[in-house]
């Protein structure tokens, strides 16, 4: 069991409405919501669905209008806040060292800190540097020269290779590569050659990475993502790429080399850029847009190649009004046709 309703206020510093001692076991959206369960609502629309669902009680935004309903509530300032602070009440902890595993292997003139976990068929190579606190999860790689900061947590299967700088808290999940060969080639006398990639990849703290994403190191210099920034699942970053703080990248973009991304910046699916170019703090661009130019503070850009918002909206209504278009000139060429007959 959670708690009670009430307890699950004083947890957020929510106001319950109804009965305070309705029992939560556990919490859950709207089409999934039982007798047992709080669900929750971000919006009007979705306050009337959960509402009308099985669920014992609802969380909600103090500013969705909630008078005279019948259905006990848990009401917050923020529902998405509250919910991510009742949700990670309810997460699985994370490994606590100290503890290294028999089969782990640690190169002798690595340094591990004394309060780390490290998990079996980990590697730990050589001059390598482990934080206080920090997780190395079941067949993580940490190569040579890497330096790890404190509380990072490297999930099963995430590999750090050779002089990759990782901070604080930072999380990379299962299967991410940080520091994998750029994409470094010149056609030499009618052949493909690589160029040498020999920078490395900085991550700042609080950075996370998600599965299965892979970040290349710079051919020289570093790549490096800022701070507080978090990148989803199945995402490349091209060498030399350099992304700013706090910004949001969702699954399945690409970023090729030397991509500047700003500071705050929300980069939603299937995004794809062209190189050496920049991508203004604070600007948005969205699902499946093709990146081939400049984009400038604090704009919204979309479609492909991306343009200003609105700008694309209007295009595609024009496409849309395409096919009627055309039938009407076709009617009128007709129409013209039979008067010179």
């Amino acid at each position: 069991m959670l708690g009670t309703l009430r307890d699950l206020a004083e947890r957020v510093g929510g106001t319950v409405v109804g009965d305070g001692a309705l029992e939560i076991l556990r919490i859950t959206a709207i089409e999934e919501a039982g007798p047992d369960a709080l669900t929750f609502a971000t919006d009007e629309r979705y306050f009337a669905a959960a509402l009308q669902s099985k669920a014992a009680a609802v969380l909600v935004d103090a500013s969705i209008p909630h008078a005279s309903v019948d259905k006990p509530l848990l009401v917050v300032e923020n529902a998405r806040h509250a919910l991510a602070q009742l949700l990670e009440s309810m997460r699985p902890g994370r490994p606590l060292g100290p503890f290294v595993h028999p089969t782990a292997a640690i190169e002798p003139d690595a340094e591990v800190a004394g309060d780390a976990y490290v998990a079996a068929h980990a590697y730990v190579g050589r001059r390598a540097r482990i934080g206080a606190g920090s997780v190395i999860g079941m067949g993580a790689y940490v190569g040579d020269d890497v330096s790890i900061g404190e509380t990072a947590w490297l999930h099963p299967h995430a590999t750090v290779m050779d002089r990759c700088r990782i901070g604080n808290r930072v999380v990379l999940h299962a299967g991410c590569i940080i520091g994998s060969e750029g994409f470094g080639w010149a056609f030499i006398e009618g052949r493909l050659e690589r160029i040498p990639q020999v920078g490395n990849v900085v991550l700042d703290d609080d950075v996370e990475i998600g599965a299965n994403t892979c970040v290349d190191r710079a051919q020289t210099g570093s790549t490096h993502i800022g701070t507080g920034t978090k990148i989803d699942n199945l995402v490349q970053i091209g060498h030399n790429c350099r992304i700013g703080k706090h910004c949001a990248m969702a699954s399945l973009t690409g970023l090729a080399g030397s991509t500047v991304v700003g500071d705050y910046v929300k980069i939603a699916g299937q995004v794809g850029t062209r190189g050496h170019m920049t991508i203004g703090s604070r600007s948005t661009v969205a699902g499946q847009s093709g990146v081939w130019g400049d984009v400038p503070e604090g704009a919204t850009v979309s479609g492909n190649p991306a343009r200003e918002h609105r700008e694309e909206l209007r295009r595609e209504v024009m496409i849309r009004r395409l096919p009627k278009l055309v039938a009407r000139v076709d009617a009128l060429e007709r129409a013209l046709e039979r008067e010179n007959e």
